[in-house]
């Protein structure tokens, strides 16, 4: 829980008291919020959000404690001879500041400490207000960060290291020498540092043999990765997912590829070995991408969209879609033509 004012201070934005003091006799009344709620659901110790006038009076008429709002919204709820009937945080942006409030009251929950249960090797090191839960096994010299969360039954394979303020759902496997930097958010259920799927074929027998895999993968700050989600290590160099990059649930990434930072990738996309993504690039759902491709910054692909083996894609907020990924416009003329000769061969 954090009072009105340190939230401001928190999130810079500026404190509106509403019109009616908070009395601190009363037990109903309250100058705290303990969580992030819609305007429907909010309670007394609620925060909500509004974009506009028309969502402001929904908020105020709500029971939040606080409504955070932009600056233009509150320009307008101001000019009225009555001042506004609860407390605003003005902030250039209501939902983002909404978004990491939430984030900062559910970091006053952590609980620290070692579950009975948890398996650590001798040589394992912890930092201050960790926590580990049950059924976890950490191995030989894996280092944890401040304040870093290990869930339910995950497993730390030898030499793995974590930095501070991170979060482990439950049954995370993190193979060995991965390493966590700071703030990365690793949903249920993922597979950090597995083997990439690199073979070698016998010209004489056709058999496969496995191209080494002895590289490593490096998750940077502020990465989220999404349930079930797959990263392969590199083949003898490293996977790299730079900072702010968020994944969605089941996504795979192949080894030696290198995501950018501040990337978006949807659900069920698939990135072959050894091909790079430039930062701000935006993947929707179910992309392909071939192996030593190159998708370019702020570059941006429908869902669906399929991008060859070796194929560079370039510009800055341009849209992709089809398989073969193609510039937006070019893939919408080619559907309009197929549909003209569709209509001609029936006639």
């Amino acid at each position: 829980m954090l009072t009105l004012r340190q939230l401001a201070e928190a999130l810079e934005a500026e404190y509106i008291p509403g019109a009616t003091p908070i009395d601190p006799e009363d037990s109903s009344q309250t100058d705290s919020v303990e969580r992030v709620s819609s305007v429907r659901n909010a309670t007394q110790t609620s925060l909500t959000f509004a974009e506009s006038i028309t969502t402001l009076q929904g908020a105020l008429g709500s029971a939040a404690a606080a409504v955070l709002v932009a600056p233009k919204v509150a320009k307008a709820c101001l000019a009225g001879s009555k001042p506004p009937s609860k407390a605003l945080l003005v902030v250039a942006q209501p939902r983002l500041a909404f978004a990491k409030a939430s984030q900062l009251l559910l970091g006053a929950k952590a609980s620290t400490g070692v579950h009975r249960t948890a398996v650590l090797a001798a040589s394992v090191k912890l930092a201050e207000d960790v926590s580990i839960g049950a059924h976890a096994v950490l191995g030989e010299d894996v280092e944890i960060g401040a304040r870093t969360r290990i869930g339910a039954g995950c497993v730390l394979a030898d030499g793995v290291k974590i930095g501070a303020d991170c979060t482990l759902y439950p049954r995370v496997v993190i193979y060995s020498d991965v390493e966590l930097q700071d703030r990365v958010q690793v949903h249920a259920g993922c597979v950090l540092g597995s083997d990439g799927f690199g073979y070698v074929r016998d010209a004489e027998t056709g058999a496969y043999t496995q191209f080494p895999q002895r590289g490593t993968l490096v998750i940077e700050d502020d990465v989220e990765i999404g349930a079930n989600t797959t990263i392969d290590r590199g083949a003898l160099e490293e996977t790299r997912i730079a900072r702010g990059t968020k994944l969605d649930n089941l996504v795979h990434i192949g080894h030696n590829v290198r995501v950018g930072r501040n990337v978006v990738m949807a659900a069920q996309t698939g990135i072959s070995g050894s091909s790079a993504v430039g930062d701000g690039a935006i993947l929707g759902g179910q992309v392909g991408i071939g192996e030593h491709a190159d998708v370019g910054q702020g570059v941006i692909l429908g869902g669906g969209a399929g991008v060859l083996s070796k194929k560079k894609l370039r510009g800055k907020g341009v849209v992709f879609w089809g398989r073969p990924a193609q510039p937006l416009r070019e893939y919408l003329k080619s559907l309009a033509a197929l549909a003209r000769l569709t209509r001609k061969i029936k006639e």
